[in-house]
Formats: C-alpha cells, sequence, structure tokens
C-alpha cells in the first residue's frame, strides 16, 4: 500500500467551509462595481481560482481597471463586511493533528490572496499546523501546477510521495498536471461527476472519510 509523505490541502470547499461566504462577497462587490449579479452557482464556481482569474471568469468583458476596483470590494466585503458565518468543516482540526502526529508534512495551496490566507489562518488557528502554504500571489493561479512544485521543491519531497486534496477542478488537474495523485471531495464546490474526469485515487464525501482513508495511507 502507498504511503504518502506529504498531504496537500487546497483550503475553500476543502478544508473551509467558505462557499456561502465567498459566494455573498461577490454579489456584495458587484453591486458595488454597478455589475449585474449572477446566480449562486454561477459564482460558486470560479470559487479555487486567484482573484482577477475569477473575476475574468464571471466577468469576461472588464477592462484592467475594472478588475482590479472589483478584486478591492470583493476583498474588503470578504475580509471585513460580510456577515455569513464561516467555519472549519467538521473533523478538519482532527484530520490535521492526526496527520501531524503520523510524522506526514502538511501544507496549502490555494487560489486565495496571501492576506486572505493568513488572516483565516489567524482566525482558526490552523496555521500551526502547516509545514508551507502558497497563494497566486508568490506563484501562479490554479490549474497551473508551479505552487505544487514550489512546495515539493522547498519541502524536498518527490512528487510521487505526495498527495493533493481538494474539491474543484482545478485542484484535480492542477495535480494531474504534474503527475501527482488526487483525492476528490464532494463536499465542497464541484460535483463528483466533474472531478471523476482527473483519476482521482479516492472519492471521499467528508473529513472523516478523509482521516481513516489517510490513516492507511501515510
Amino acid at each position: 500500500m502507498k504511503k504518502y509523505q506529504l498531504a496537500i490541502f487546497d483550503w475553500d470547499g476543502t478544508l473551509m467551509n467558505s462557499e456561502a461566504r465567498i459566494v455573498d462577497a461577490i454579489k456584495i462587490a458587484a453591486l458595488e462595481c454597478g455589475l449585474p449579479v449572477l446566480p449562486d452557482d454561477v459564482n460558486k464556481q470560479i470559487i479555487g481560482l486567484s482573484l482577477d482569474k475569477a473575476i475574468l471568469g464571471l466577468y469576461p468583458d472588464l477592462e484592467e481597471g475594472q478588475v482590479v476596483r472589483m478584486a478591492q470590494a470583493y476583498t474588503q466585503s470578504f475580509l471585513e463586511d460580510s456577515v455569513v458565518e464561516m467555519l472549519p468543516f467538521a473533523g478538519a482540526e482532527a484530520l490535521l493533528l492526526n496527520l501531524k502526529q503520523q510524522g506526514v508534512k502538511l501544507a496549502i495551496a490555494t487560489g486565495k490572496s496571501r492576506k486572505g490566507l493568513n488572516q483565516v489562518l489567524a482566525e482558526c488557528g490552523f496555521g500551526v499546523y502547516f509545514d508551507i502554504t502558497r497563494t497566486p500571489v508568490e506563484s501562479a493561479s490554479k490549474p497551473d501546477p508551479l505552487m505544487l512544485q514550489q512546495i515539493l521543491d522547498v519541502l524536498q519531497v518527490a512528487v510521487e510521495d505526495a498527495v493533493m486534496i481538494g474539491d474543484t477542478t482545478f485542484d484535480m488537474e492542477m495535480a494531474q498536471a504534474i503527475g501527482m495523485d488526487r483525492i476528490a471531495l464532494s463536499h465542497g464546490v464541484h460535483q463528483m461527476h466533474q472531478l471523476d474526469v482527473f483519476q482521482p485515487v479516492a472519492q471521499l464525501d467528508d473529513l472523516q472519510q478523509l482521516n481513516a482513508w489517510l490513516m492507511q495511507h501515510t
């Protein structure tokens, strides 16, 4: 049975149940910028991308200045103004603690900004569990695999000894592009039939199932 030395997690929709807050912040930002408010199901499909790519995914005709304004409005709404509750998925901290006790190295590869990731890690106290985190600010947006390569290089782990865990096609495509095993979670943004295309080594519904699977494979 294969034993992984490194587990790399997506953040939003994988460890943090933040979909509703992200969608709310997108809608508030759109209103502030005079843009049409898109349906929730459309808005959530871009979760996982870097902010500029996400905005252009929703509003492809925006000019650069409009993207910057929308990004600023979104950031303000998400970090400061939104009243939508955001909590880790059940079992998140127990999972991370179990993996650390197993001696597994842990990383985050996320589409969040560095400021946003640092703030939420400080608020939930999860920052202590991770050996390294990567965002598009110091890397490239998913599905480009650069942030995975950076994590492997810094931690000196071979790609075959690492596994990427995520809830979006962006996570799966990024891992597949670099030849890394990947685990698909169905409790986040994209549906399992969307993730199946990328041939994950496991298809799981929640973090309790993930915990049990990883305890046998790390």
